[in-house]
Parts: C-alpha cells; sequence; structure tokens
C-alpha cells in the first residue's frame, strides 16, 4: 500500500504537497519522494525512511514550482533504496510518475523496452509505466495520446499521476483497483490515494472510478473512460470528517485501518530488541514449568505459540485461558507464566498473573501498552511496538504477538540445539517476507473475499476446521466473525468433525478449511479429508489454499487462493483473509464495526 498526492496551482506548491504526504504516510512507510515542475523541467527528491527523516535530507520542499506530484512507499516491486522510490524518470526526464498497485506484465513489456533502447533505473514494475508513456510519445507528440495508450496496454492494478514538460500545467491519472480522488479549491487542484491527502485544504471531491482517467489543471479536470474515451459528469463529494474520522486515514472504520497496517506490525516485531526475546527464551529455558496466558485473542495468540514452542522448540508450554488458569495450572517458585495482552490491563490475565506471583513464580509478558499495569507487575516485558489498536475488535496486535513468540520459539530452538544459528536465520529470513505476502493478500485479494462475504452474509452458522497450528487460527478467525459480524461461528480441529459434529452438516451448515500448503503433506492430506467428508454430505465448504486456481474444485464450493508462502507463515495469511472475511461480513450485514455490541476493548471486570 502507498500513498499519491498531487498538486496544481497558481503559486508555489512545495510545502503543502509535503504535508499532503504527511497525511498520507500511514499507507506507506519504507521511502518517499517528490516531483515538481521547476524552471521547465521536473526536479525529482526522494530517498528512503519517513516523509520527515527524507525532507531533512532531501529539502523535499525546496523546489519552486506550481505543479507537482508525490509518492509514499511501501516496496513491493524491487526492495527499499533510493532507486526503486517514486517518482521515477523517463530516459529524457520529460515524464515523471508514481504508481500504487501491480502491473502483472512489467516483465514483457520491460523487455521490449530495453530491446528499443529505454535504460532503466530501479527494479520496480512503474518505471516501466513512465518509459512505455515516453515510447509513445515519440510516435504521437501527443501527452494524452500517449498516456492512454500506455494505459490499455498495463495489466494488473494501478493508481496513477504523472506530469511532464510537454503540458506543464497538467496532472495526468489514471486508476484501477486501487484508490484515487480528485480535490476542487479554488484556483487550485488536488490528487490524493485519500481524502487526506488534502483534506487541510478542500471539503470537495470527485472519486474516481476503475478504467477511468483525469486530466487535471488548475482551475479545471475531465474525466474520460480509458478505453471508449467518453467524458464522464462526475457529482462531488463534500467531505463531512470530523478529527475523529480524519484519522481513520480514509479508511471506513478503524478495524479496515488496522487489518491494513498489519504489514508494518510485521516489520516491527521483527526489530523488537534481540536481547528481549533472548531473555525470554533463558527464562523459559530455565524454568520447569512454563504457561502461556490470555484471553479471548491473546488466549488463542497463546495457543498458536504452544504450537510453535513444541514443534520448532521441542518445548511443551501449555496455554491457558486466564479466566481457568487457577484451576489448572501447578506453580512453584519453577515456574514461569508468559502473558499476552494488547491492553495491559486485561483483569482476568492480571488476576493469574498476581496469583502466580503470590506462589513465587517468575513472569513475563508481551504487552502493546507501555506503562500499563500488567507491564509494570512483570519480571520481563517486550513491548510489541503495533501502535494504538482503536477497533475493540483485535487484528494487528494480535498477528504482531504470534510473530514475535515466534522470533522466540527459534531462539528457544537454538538453545535446545534443535536447529542451527544458520537454519534460525534462514526461517527468519522466511519471516520477513510475511510483510510482503500480507501486502500482496491485502492488495489483490481484497476484492474476492469481499464478493464472497457478501454472497454468503445470510448464512448464520459457520465451522471453522484446521489441523495442526491452523487450529489456532481456526478459533481466532471464528472469534472474528462472532465479535464484529454477530454470526455464530465454531472454530475446532479439522480430526474433531467426525466425532459428532458432522451430524451436523447439512445444506445450512457453511465449512471454512484453513489448508495448509501441499510441502506439509500429511497436514494437507488430512485436512482435505475433512474437506471431503463435508463435500460428500452436501455441505458447503469455503476454502483457504495455497494451490492453483481450480486446483481445489473437488474440496471446494468458494476458495480464497494465497500467494505461494513458506510453511511457517503460511497460517499468518489465512488469518488475515479470515479477518477480511469477519470485516466484510459485518459491512453487508450493517454492524457497528469498531465498537460492537457487549464488547470493550479491555476487559476490566472478572
Amino acid at each position: 500500500m502507498c500513498g499519491i498526492s498531487g498538486i496544481v496551482g497558481f503559486k508555489n506548491i512545495a510545502m503543502p504537497l509535503l504535508n499532503s504526504i504527511r497525511h498520507l504516510e500511514y499507507r506507506g512507510y519504507d521511502s518517499c519522494g517528490v516531483a515538481i515542475m521547476s524552471n521547465n523541467s521536473i526536479v525529482v527528491r526522494k530517498n528512503i525512511g519517513s516523509v520527515d527523516e527524507v525532507n531533512e535530507r532531501e529539502k523535499l520542499s525546496e523546489p519552486d514550482g506550481k505543479i507537482g506530484i508525490a509518492h509514499t512507499r511501501w516496496a513491493t516491486h524491487g526492495g527499499v533504496t533510493k532507486e526503486n522510490t517514486h517518482p521515477h524518470l523517463s530516459c529524457e526526464g520529460d515524464f515523471a510518475l508514481v504508481h500504487n498497485g501491480i502491473i502483472s506484465n512489467y516483465s514483457e513489456i520491460k523487455k521490449e523496452l530495453i530491446h528499443g533502447g529505454h535504460r532503466f533505473n530501479s527494479e520496480t514494475d512503474t518505471e516501466v509505466i513512465v518509459h512505455l508513456i515516453e515510447k509513445y510519445f515519440v510516435l504521437s507528440k501527443d501527452a494524452e495520446k500517449a498516456f492512454i495508450r500506455a494505459l490499455k496496454r498495463l495489466e494488473g492494478t494501478y493508481a496513477i499521476a504523472m506530469i511532464t514538460t510537454h503540458e506543464k500545467d497538467k496532472i495526468f491519472c489514471a486508476k484501477r483497483e486501487s484508490p484515487l480522488v480528485i480535490g476542487l479549491g479554488d484556483e487550485i487542484n488536488y490528487l490524493g490515494s485519500d481524502f487526506n491527502a488534502f483534506i487541510d485544504y478542500t471539503k470537495n471531491a470527485v472519486v474516481l472510478d476503475d478504467d477511468e482517467y483525469a486530466v487535471v489543471s488548475r482551475d479545471h479536470y475531465f474525466i474520460k473512460k480509458i478505453i471508449s474515451g467518453e467524458v464522464i459528469r462526475k457529482r462531488i463529494t463534500e467531505i463531512n470528517w470530523d478529527s475523529d474520522m480524519a484519522k481513520k486515514g480514509g479508511y471506513p472504520h478503524y478495524m479496515l485501518k488496522e487489518i491494513y497496517e498489519q504489514p508494518q506490525c510485521i516489520v516491527n516485531a521483527m526489530q523488537v530488541d534481540k536481547a528481549l526475546i533472548k531473555k525470554l527464551s533463558d527464562m523459559i529455558m530455565k524454568s520447569r514449568h512454563v504457561y502461556l496466558i490470555g484471553a479471548g485473542t491473546t488466549y488463542y495468540v497463546s495457543l498458536m505459540s504452544e504450537y510453535h514452542f513444541s514443534s520448532i522448540a521441542g518445548v511443551f508450554t501449555p496455554a491457558i485461558n486466564s479466566d481457568e488458569f487457577k484451576n489448572l495450572a501447578y506453580i512453584d517458585k519453577d515456574t514461569l507464566i508468559i502473558a499476552v495482552s494488547q491492553s495491559g490491563e486485561t483483569y482476568d490475565t492480571l488476576n493469574a498473573l498476581k496469583f502466580a506471583k503470590g506462589k513465587g513464580a517468575k513472569t513475563a509478558a508481551i504487552v502493546n501498552v507501555m506503562g500499563s499495569s500488567i507491564a509494570r507487575l512483570v519480571d520481563h516485558t517486550i513491548m510489541q511496538g503495533s501502535g494504538p489498536e482503536i477497533c475493540v475488535i483485535s487484528t494487528k496486535a494480535a498477528l504482531s504477538q504470534m510473530a514475535i513468540l515466534l522470533l522466540v520459539a527459534l531462539e528457544m530452538a537454538v538453545n535446545n540445539k534443535r536447529i542451527s544459528v544458520r537454519n534460525k536465520n534462514e526461517i527468519e529470513k522466511q519471516i520477513s517476507h510475511l510483510p510482503e505476502l500480507i501486502q500482496k493478500v491485502l492488495n489483490e485479494k481484497s476484492g474476492f473475499i469481499h464478493t464472497i462475504a457478501n454472497k454468503f452474509s445470510h448464512i448464520n452458522n459457520w465451522l471453522y476446521l484446521g489441523r495442526g497450528k491452523y487450529y489456532p487460527i481456526a478459533l481466532e478467525s471464528s472469534l472474528k466473525m462472532k465479535e464484529v459480524a454477530y454470526v455464530h461461528a465454531e472454530g475446532m480441529p479439522a480430526g474433531f468433525l467426525k466425532h459428532g459434529t458432522i451430524a451436523l452438516i447439512d445444506e445450512k451448515l457453511y465449512s471454512v478449511i484453513f489448508m495448509p500448503p501441499r510441502s506439509d503433506e500429511e497436514l494437507y492430506r488430512l485436512t482435505a479429508g475433512s474437506a471431503e467428508e463435508i463435500k460428500a454430505r452436501k455441505g458447503f465448504t469455503l476454502g483457504f489454499h495455497f494451490g492453483e486456481k481450480g486446483e481445489g474444485e473437488k474440496l471446494f464450493s468458494e476458495e480464497i487462493i494465497l500467494p505461494k508462502a513458506h510453511s511457517i507463515i503460511a497460517p499468518f495469511l489465512e488469518l488475515v483473509v479470515a479477518q477480511l472475511f469477519a470485516y466484510f461480513t459485518a459491512v453487508a450485514l450493517k454492524r457497528n464495526i469498531d465498537k460492537p455490541r457487549s464488547l470493550a476493548k479491555s476487559v476490566t471486570v472478572a
């Protein structure tokens, strides 16, 4: 996810342009840049880092110009480098372009352009677009015609903004499955990925639809269909946002915003001080009894970690619901309690910790709120750094906690000589790909998930089935559906199905199946067997899987196909899909998304 901004006016726009991408920074974190028309040429300034960091080094607001575009990036094609940062220039420097989305046929176009003599400076798919426009301009000498001809070649998703020295007072823009909005001012017009780009300057906007392009000048704009060239008349939207709404970053709900923040949350989790990870690992290895505790979502986080600790490190650490802890745990001075809490104030978890400390146990916690009661109570705290989670329903905090505890499991495995340091580093490298893969799911699968959620929002009963580490994912996913959509959903181990629950299978009970990658051969085979049992009884199956399109036709009534992923991170991707499925179902049912009935963010009562 990235943020696009553009401004064309009658005076210097450099500072408003800088402020605009500051407001869009939640959309992209790793790099940013501007392209401003100054003295009849395009000045590009860009680098890696946050907007303020780059501005300090590159002086983004220094060029003097009346038209410009800007971009803040979350890397997809190509690493986080200055060369890969947007905007991108054509060979002659007379076109500059920024882009969100993924161009699926960029490789073949790039080969064609290189053969024609074009020189590339980055690894991005975006740079292909600006060179393609340049190629067509040489043939037509018309910027708009060149822009349209290039758009017709592109396959995939995009929001694009372009400026050129051949039309010094116009911004060219277009969209397909990636948001783009025009803001209308007084002798100044704006462009943005969302309203935040210009909310400080105007509340009048026009929203582009898919396969439309626009040409925007300071006192005029027009919108046309890319394919037919038909002129489109648009209703002007008045933005009636209060300050609270603005904080949502253009998203309709905090829940969706926080789902989209999960790639950065995983990055933050990977950057947790290794000394803190090692200390918790050492505490576990030195303890005779170790328990993971949490309540609701954090109990399921704990259960996921039980699987990781056992399978990776060879250490059995039972996960216990905080409110049942006193009834189950054996505690002495050789016991360690690891608490998981988003707020750090959860009553049942606090109560369990106090009980354990009273019997001399050591304590540790993974929490998201500095200075919280749990953070202050325990002997060792890891702050997960997920940022504020405003929605009552936890999404990003839970995913981050799972990732941090996975890193602890890897450290334990090295201590236990189950894996080498080299193997640990290789696995951590796979985990480092998770943000990119989550972003790919958000970019490419949200529409499919939205469609399926709308189609089946009338279904009142769901089974969520998974085996192994997919069982806690099934539990957490079913909880999301209950919490936000108020739909009955039951998570269980897929193998448990035939021990009673299969009697419920009919055309009214729908099932979600969490499939592992085929590389987990036995787990895949057993999970597929459960799907077959349901289908044989005329039950409906929605499969989340990593195969090819059509591969699951015999197993699934509907399918969501995920990008190929290492088995260590595959469950995380399926959880993100399930979060979106619950969210879109709740939207279809017109639920109160961020404040579901009867729920509170931090449960501080018994």
